[in-house]
This record gives structure tokens, C-alpha cells and sequence, in this order.
């Protein structure tokens, strides 16, 4: 007999944004959604009006493109009164040095395995952000990191390993209650910090997380039982050939251009 789940939760990976369009390194640069990422977000909220969930909760990054995504969302399925909570600990990973840089040129000059390794691997970090880039600067005096994290601990750098180490104790300390007590959450951020929760969640080892791509667009779910087992995991709420194209082009942002 299939357990009945007592709560749920939708994730979602925030639109495309214009540096996802032009295929650069993000991390905590805070760029705008493209027009794509925009009607992603619609699209978004519409398979999960059509799925019939109603929220009590939500978590987002600081990052703008997480939190235009959560507004589009909530106002397409007629929520927008639900509570928001953001946090820099659901942030993208910090990619230091790379941030900027478009992933595909920077495979032609380090070759595919090393881009692979900085963008894939678990435990290893890539090169410390330098204030020459020129969004060393921006990144760090942004008003949305006036609660933390603060400046003398301010990562420079993260691996997945890392970027776990801030994300999974805030799901312990403030979403895993909520669940506990039978909420529905609704929880907008990013490709790392949504890979960290999955790999915490289903308890995947470090190759299988790395083999994990998150797309845009694409919300997923996961219902718990009453001891927050999971009874369903990483449930897409789309099309089984959509989700999987959406996938490999994430794999490939980090190939040679041909």
C-alpha cells in the first residue's frame, strides 16, 4: 500500500536569465530574467496551477532572478498573499573568478573537463574571485547582502560541497519544521542550491550529483511522509522528452561551440 504523503514541496529553478542567454558564469551576480526566463515563469506557474497545489509557504534567494521568478509564479496561480522568505543561503553557487565568463570559450582555452570539473565536480572550488573582475566590486557592495553572509566570511569561491554546507542547514532549521508540520512550500533558487537539496534528500553520492542537471523552466516535486521520507522524488512537472532536451542543454553550455 503506497504511503500517503502528509507534505509537499515544489521546487523550481528560476527562469532563464540574460547571462543564462548569453551563457555565462552567474553565481552571485544579480542578473535580470531575458524575456524567455519571463515567460518560463508564467509557464511555470501555470503546470503548477494545473497540478492544483496551494501553498503555505515560500523560500527564495536574494537573487533577483529567483525572486521575479517567485512573483511571476505566485501571481499567475492567484497566491501572491503567501508568506516569502529570502535568504542567501538558497544563492547560486559562487563561481569566483569565473564569474562573467562564457562557459563555451572557456572550455576552448581550459579544454571541456576542466570547465566540466569547475561547474560539475563536488568538492573542488574554482579560482577565488580577484578584484580586478569586474564584478568583484558589484557583488560585494549589493545591498542584498546586508544580512549576511558578512563581509570578513564573504566566499570568494564554492564548490557544491561548500555551497551544501550553507543550504542544507537552513533547510534544517527553518523548512524542515514546516514540513514537519505538514505544510505545502513552494521554494525558488538555483541550479547548485537545488542540486544540494536533491542530493541531500534522496542521499545521491557525489557522481550521481554531479551527473545532475537542473533546467529552467521546469518546476519539480517531492512529497514526504510523516517522518519526511520521501514517497515521491524529483517528480517533473512536464513532458518526459521536454524535461530530458531541457537537461542536455544544460550539459552542453559547457562544450566547445562548433
Amino acid at each position: 500500500m503506497k504511503t500517503k504523503s502528509t507534505s509537499k514541496v515544489v521546487l523550481v529553478r528560476h527562469g532563464e536569465s540574460v547571462w543564462n542567454q548569453k551563457n555565462l558564469f552567474c553565481a552571485w551576480y544579480d542578473a535580470d530574467l531575458s524575456s524567455k526566463g519571463l515567460e518560463e515563469a508564467v509557464a511555470i506557474g501555470k503546470a503548477i496551477k494545473q497540478a492544483g497545489f496551494q501553498f503555505d509557504l515560500a523560500y527564495t534567494s536574494v537573487l533577483k532572478r529567483a525572486n521575479i521568478t517567485m512573483k511571476i509564479i505566485l501571481e499567475t496561480i492567484g497566491q501572491e498573499n503567501v508568506p516569502i522568505n529570502t535568504t542567501w543561503r538558497l544563492n547560486e553557487r559562487h563561481y569566483g573568478n569565473l564569474t562573467g565568463i562564457n562557459k563555451s570559450e572557456l572550455a576552448a582555452k581550459y579544454g571541456e573537463e576542466q570547465v566540466q570539473l569547475w561547474r560539475r565536480s563536488y568538492d573542488i572550488s574554482p579560482p577565488p574571485i580577484e578584484k580586478s573582475n569586474p564584478y568583484y566590486q558589484i557583488i560585494l557592495d549589493n545591498p542584498i547582502y546586508s544580512k549576511g553572509p558578512p563581509k570578513d566570511q564573504f566566499p570568494l569561491c564554492e564548490s557544491l560541497q561548500q555551497t551544501i554546507e550553507r543550504t542544507i542547514p537552513y533547510w534544517n532549521e527553518e523548512i524542515k519544521p514546516q514540513l514537519l508540520a505538514g505544510k505545502t512550500i513552494l521554494i525558488v533558487a538555483h541550479s547548485n542550491s537545488l542540486r544540494g537539496v536533491v542530493k541531500y534528500l534522496d542521499h545521491l553520492n557525489d557522481k550521481q550529483i554531479m551527473g545532475l542537471n537542473i533546467p529552467t523552466g521546469i518546476p519539480f516535486v517531492y512529497e514526504f511522509d510523516e517522518n519526511l521520507k520521501p514517497v515521491v522524488s524529483l517528480k517533473f512537472l512536464g513532458d518526459e522528452k521536454v524535461v530530458k532536451k531541457a537537461m542536455a542543454e544544460v550539459a552542453a553550455q559547457g562544450k566547445i561551440k562548433k
